[in-house]
């Protein structure tokens, strides 16, 4: 069999060195032929790098390594352009590094190029002359590639005025693009977010965003065919649907994929379940969202946001749930038109990401870190056994061991939402595969439904109110569950803001 790829983003090595490869070449003969100016937007690890790295290839007319692929027989190899590739990297914490890094790239580019810049005023100065040179070197029309256009900015969201000055910066760079453009025939951006184009890509008006445009939903990423063709041969033994639960569930607006990353290193692991994309990067940032605003974490299984959300985001006005979106934490899971308007449903992607997300948020702003493991044992443990009468001692100690000073909110505790979403986390990050927040029924909705096996228990919560029990009765929310499950357990909790803590734990089987 083919070796893994792993942490390999050069086309040529995967070509010549006998590595397995997704053919991404009949999405990357689309997209040059029909489109000049593009942009994508894809979380980390998902193969934008590969995809740009392969249009280089492809640009520079290196027909021999697409010998087989879709693309082969189809391009004109005789047409070469000459390719300026920039990829940011490196020390991005301060205006003077990411200049830094931006001389390098453009001094890199020269030396491959084989041309040489006067000494630059700017790195915008730089750039301009690197495109003017090069066309007149090859007198060809050039291509652009960039990678990863945003990381000066996302590097530094938690340093928003040095964000602003970067911003500033690589947008003085990207502007040469639309200045110059009778030297340039094509060129493609990538990266995580998708700042509005008058805050990055001011006057770029012609810059088609691809990024959901469903027909190329699949550009990065593999496709559940992959998996049961290309890698069938690697995953001997394994439970496909087990592996479509943990790592699929990646939707824009085509087939849902699987993060490539996720694939390899569960393959090269010898097939174990675990979060390992996950583990290339933590949310931080977004957890300090998440706790100085009132987020109900549960709403996060689907919530609903407008087609703007989606979008675009400036850093003087950051939407968490447009962040989360496109970083891979949340994706598309239902879409409803409304007359002229479009509703998205987002929700985790898959066990992978909502399991480990929210066992984060619990490790890092919740709870003491030595007790989260023990109550999470203990809570799967007493709910797979129905044991509900030791449930409220699990609970109490959940509550007891909040490091509420994390929280910048005073009235944190009066917030109804604060204690679904601390529920929420502890479930998610236990591992239960089937949680429902705010289900809808005919006459109201339900706080949270957790499922397992053939057991479902519906969870009410009031903060300084009574009743939650009587509420879930009154209103037959077990009613839809009835004709699927054969035990359905009602658990009403109820809250004292002073205590911060559960005072009232009231249950009852249907």
């Amino acid at each position: 069999m083919k070796k893994l790829p792993i942490g390999i983003s050069t086309f040529s090595t995967i070509r010549q060195e006998n590595y397995i490869y997704i053919d991404k070449t009949q999405d990357a003969y689309n997209l040059i032929s029909n489109y000049n100016y593009t942009f994508l937007s894809r979380p980390r690890r998902f193969g934008k790098s590969l995809f740009l790295d392969t249009l280089q290839e492809i640009f520079e007319g290196n027909k021999k390594l697409f010998e087989g692929l879709y693309i082969y027989d189809k391009w004109d190899w005789n047409k070469k352009h000459p390719v300026i590739k920039l990829s940011w990297g490196g020390d991005l914490r301060s205006v003077a590094g990411v200049k830094e890094t931006a001389y390098t790239m453009f001094k890199e580019n020269q030396k491959r190029l084989g041309i040489e810049c006067e000494i630059p005023k700017s790195p915008s100065s730089c750039f301009r002359e690197l495109i003017q040179a090069c066309y007149n070197k090859y007198q060809q029309k050039i291509v652009i590639l960039i990678d990863e256009y945003d990381k000066p900015i996302l590097d530094n969201l938690d340093q928003i005025e040095v964000a602003k000055e970067c911003r500033e910066l690589i947008k003085s760079i990207y502007i040469q693009m639309k200045e110059n453009d009778r030297y340039i025939e094509f060129a493609f951006l990538t990266g995580v977010s998708k700042f509005s184009k008058a805050s990055i890509f001011s006057g770029l008006n012609n810059l088609r965003d691809i990024s959901l445009l469903p027909k190329f939903g699949t550009i990065c990423g593999y496709t559940q065919n992959d998996i049961e063709t290309s890698f069938l041969p690697y995953l001997e033994g394994v439970d496909l649907d087990r592996l479509k639960s943990w790592y699929n569930g990646y939707n824009f607006l085509s087939h849902k994929v699987y993060n490539p990353f996720d694939i390899l290193l569960f393959i090269d692991s010898d097939c174990r379940f675990n979060n390992y994309w996950f583990k290339t990067g933590t949310p931080s940032f977004l957890i300090k969202l998440f706790k100085e605003n009132d987020y109900n974490l549960a709403e996060f299984e689907k919530l609903e946001v407008g087609e703007e959300l989606l979008n675009s985001f400036d850093i003087e006005d950051i939407s968490l749930e447009t962040v989360m979106f496109q970083s891979g934490y949340l994706t598309i899971k239902e879409i409803e038109y409304l007359g002229d308007n479009t509703i998205f449903y987002l929700g985790f992607p898959n066990i992978e990401v909502k399991k480990s997300f929210n066992d984060y948020l619990l490790t890092y702003y919740f709870v003491k870190r030595t007790q989260k493991q023990k109550i999470q044992t203990t809570l799967y443990r007493v709910i797979a056994r129905s044991d509900l009468q030791r449930l409220e001692t699990v609970l109490k100690s959940l509550f007891a061991s909040i490091a509420y000073n994390n929280f910048t909110n005073n009235y944190i505790e009066n917030y109804e939402g604060f204690y679904a979403s601390v529920f929420y986390a502890y479930f998610a990050g236990a591992g239960f595969d089937k949680i429902i927040a705010e289900d809808a029924t005919s006459i109201g909705r339900i706080d949270l439904s957790v499922f397992i096996d053939d057991k479902v228990y519906i969870f009410e919560f009031k903060v300084n109110q009574t009743g939650a029990l009587k509420q879930i009765k009154e209103k037959n929310y077990h009613q839809q569950y009835r004709a699927d499950y054969n035990e359905i357990y009602l658990i009403g909790v109820e809250f004292d803001s002073h205590s911060r803590n559960l005072v009232t734990y009231e249950y009852e089987k249907v």
